[in-house]
């Protein structure tokens, strides 16, 4: 039976099992990665599953009162425009709402602390700054590392999914992820934000990341992807300055890695 957008399938969206291999699988990738812990798995949802999510995914006009994401650096640039966000699971439709409640779960949360190492992981039911995203032509998201506590239930935190839902995107678009150095001196790793792809990063004060290039796909085509944080009660990895803001930064001029 195909799947709807319309109506809760009849049918688990992740292949739990395959998931939890790739991911003891790729522990030591991970754990090993460079500029900090990461990791990119393609075909991480069926194609079935990417096109039912992509057949009702809320147009940059919906009336789902999206989120207009917008932030200006300490040098008066703009670092954050054109973005759109959504983190209500009610306004999201239903099918894309189980896909985020399966990401949430306890089975795919355990097989996601065998990647990382992280134990403990707790899932956000407000989904603070995750949910559905979409960025405009023009727009961007300057190199940042994320607000590293929940002030709304006092945790800390520690892991980025990103699945990217972007038919054909062509290079030439930009709007690809940029991984940076922990001082912000040079981009290590940039991935392209294509359909199925999910990027696993750690989150701490120096995971620096974003897509500081502005987009420059057609008009009627955005970037668009699904955003999960997890959290832990406390953290024994290392001294994290609990912050409630993004921390952008300000880039120099530097050679670009190649895409991958």
């Amino acid at each position: 039976m195909s799947l709807s957008a319309d109506c809760y399938p009849d049918r688990v969206l992740l292949d739990y099992s395959a998931i939890r291999e790739r991911f003891v699988a790729g522990h030591e990738e991970y754990v090993n990665g460079i500029p900090f812990p990461h990791i990119a798995l393609d075909g991480f949802v069926n194609d079935e599953v990417i096109d039912a999510v992509l057949a009702h995914f809320p147009t940059t006009s919906a009336d789902i009162n999206w989120r207009q994401l917008v932030a200006t650096g300490d040098d008066g640039e703009k670092v954050q425009f054109n973005k759109q966000g959504m983190p209500h699971l009610f306004k999201i439709p239903a099918l894309t709402r189980q896909l985020i409640w399966e990401l949430n779960s306890g089975t795919f949360i355990r097989s996601l602390e065998k990647l990382t190492g992280i134990e403990n992981l707790i899932p956000d039911p407000s989904l603070r700054g995750g949910g559905l995203h979409q960025i405009l032509p023009g727009g961007l998201l300057g190199v940042h590392a994320d607000f590293t506590h929940h002030a709304d239930y006092n945790l800390e935190r520690r892991v980025n999914l990103l699945l990217y839902l972007n038919r054909d995107w062509q290079d030439d678009y930009e709007g690809h992820l940029e991984l940076w150095s922990e001082d912000a001196s040079r981009c290590v790793k940039r991935l392209r934000p294509l359909a199925a792809r999910c990027v696993i990063f750690n989150t701490d004060a120096t995971s620096y990341h974003g897509h500081p290039r502005p987009l420059a796909c057609p008009d009627g085509i955005t970037r668009k992807s699904i955003a999960i944080y997890y959290y832990t009660l406390g953290r024994d990895d290392k001294q994290v300055e609990p912050t409630r803001r993004t921390d952008w930064q300000v880039l120099p001029e530097v050679e670009l890695p190649p895409l991958q």
